[in-house]
């Protein structure tokens, strides 16, 4: 069942389209964009049969935790597509941070982590049109409420986990839609440099040893930055190397 509305107690921006339950709130969006809906058009789901992540790793879909997927149409370059997930991983944490005790750390590219742990979840996913701009944008993210993930390779909790005394999503998507809506709009103002600030603050690792994981092969070194486009930026014996893709591991 879908119902869209205009996304009453969300800022003026969005405009929500609830449903029941989707394969995929990214597939839906995606549809729609293609379709001509709005920019701030937000897709949300109870549970998900198909969720995914980066690359096309699952992401289990249980009632009781946040699906959602937005549609933007920033005037960028498609290339620069990606810092919008930096955009989405501050929102993702200033969400949580208001929820639980602790602070909430950032993970390159776009991991938000408590207590060393994974708690959310973000892809985005997009389309050109002329002169390789972007025609839209979907960003999807998910945010573990009520339930983690078990069978990781990797630490995964949740705001029930973490000692969260508000579990009702549609607040946690509140607080999301919110946070998200003002980092937008100062993106979009102000560039990257803002953005970039914020996350460097809350950057879990940072001037500490790490692992990149490539798609041919691995790496070592020390994290040092992040750079004016995203890139992940590590000293390693052989110099000052730029990620711009990979998985990262800290010891």
């Amino acid at each position: 069942m879908m119902e869209e509305t205009r996304a009453g107690g969300l800022p003026a921006f969005f405009r929500l389209v609830s449903l029941d339950s989707c394969g995929s709130t990214n597939d839906e969006a995606k549809e729609l964009a293609r379709s001509g809906a709005l920019e701030g058009t937000l897709v949300w789901a109870l549970r998900q049969t198909g969720g995914r992540g980066r690359r096309g790793r699952v992401w289990t879909s249980p009632p009781g935790n946040l699906y959602c997927s937005l549609i933007l149409r920033p005037d960028m370059p498609a290339a620069a597509a990606a810092l919008v997930s930096f955009v989405a991983a501050i929102a993702v944490a200033e969400a949580v941070s208001a929820l639980i005790p602790g602070r909430p750390q950032l993970k390159w590219p776009n991991d938000v982590l408590v207590d060393g742990a994974k708690i959310s979840g973000i892809l985005l996913e997009s389309e050109a049109g002329a002169a390789g701009r972007l025609d839209w944008l979907v960003l999807g993210v998910g945010i573990n409420v009520a339930h983690r993930p078990e069978g990781l390779p990797y630490a995964a909790t949740s705001l029930a986990a973490a000692g969260a005394a508000e579990l009702d999503v549609a607040v946690v998507l509140g607080r999301y839609a919110s946070s998200f809506a003002a980092w937008y709009a100062r993106f979009r103002q102000q560039g990257f440099a803002p953005v970039r600030a914020a996350w460097r603050n809350a950057a879990f690792g940072l001037g500490g040893p790490i692992t990149v994981r490539l798609q041919d092969g691995q790496f070592e070194g020390r994290f040092i930055d992040l750079d004016a486009e995203g890139g992940l930026l590590v000293e390693t014996g052989d110099g000052l190397r730029r990620v711009t893709a990979g998985d990262v591991f800290f010891a």
